[in-house]
């Protein structure tokens, strides 16, 4: 299957014209979902195929690799950095964190998940954006 880089960078610019989190677009047997957090192609002929790729908009980039202690996401949901909308993050990119320490909340069906810390550590980067959807196991933390 070829990709059509150019739909993928137009429906990309969509996202961010429109400020809109997700966008699908469907041709035949082929079908284009791409979200901030990442873009799925997923062709109807080729049972289970989906292929991922890292959308420019996310805050990881492909090439960027960053080594320290992963702190994943335990379900899929949407992330937050703080409890209520302007309140205090739970975590910043250098702050001293405990094991069990908050570093986010992972909403899924109206309930508000705290994600604690799995280790001691320093933030060394935060790897999604408040509101951003996230997968079960994806790193959302990186600490030193």
């Amino acid at each position: 299957m070829k990709i059509d880089k150019k739909i993928i960078k137009e429906l990309s610019d969509y996202l961010n014209e429109f400020n809109l989190t997700e966008l699908e677009y469907t041709e035949k047997d082929t079908k284009i979902k791409v979200s901030k957090s990442n873009i799925s192609i997923n062709n109807q002929n080729i049972p289970n195929s989906t292929n991922k790729l890292k959308n420019s908009d996310s805050i990881n980039t492909p090439n960027e690799s960053i080594s320290g202690i992963d702190i994943t996401s335990p379900i899929i949901g949407t992330a937050y950095h703080a409890p209520e909308p302007g309140a205090k993050k739970f975590v910043e990119v250098g702050k001293k964190i405990k094991k069990g320490d908050t570093v986010m909340i992972v909403e899924a069906m109206k309930t508000m998940n705290h994600v604690p810390s799995t280790s001691d550590g320093i933030v060394k980067k935060i790897c999604v954006s408040d509101g951003q959807p996230v997968e079960f196991g994806q790193t959302i933390v990186i600490l030193e």
